[in-house]
């Protein structure tokens, strides 16, 4: 499912018009990226949650060249999934 996609399962759902779920799905993901980027965590009760990992700074290597690269420290988001959703996963596969 895509971003399209959802919109128009919650016009569907929510009886609503196309802009307005269009709107409710911004408004959901820039609230979530804003909590993320403050270095919140977002938790969606029986589904996942997400949070932000510090990675120190360490050396690498290039993989063409061998050579030692310096990598700066950086800040990934990720991505938890719940009890309930890897319940209901493996519950469709049987």
């Amino acid at each position: 499912m895509n971003k399209l996609e959802l919109i128009a399962a919650l016009k569907n759902e929510a009886n609503i018009s196309k802009s307005e779920a269009a709107e409710v799905v911004r408004i959901f993901f820039d609230s979530m990226s804003d909590a993320l980027a403050q270095g919140e965590r977002v938790e969606i009760r029986g589904l996942c949650s997400f949070f932000v990992k510090e990675y120190k700074s360490y050396v690498g290597r290039n993989p063409k060249t061998g050579d030692k690269v310096v990598i700066e420290p950086k800040k990934l988001p990720f991505f938890k999934c719940g009890k309930e959703l890897k319940e209901r996963v493996n519950a469709e596969e049987s």
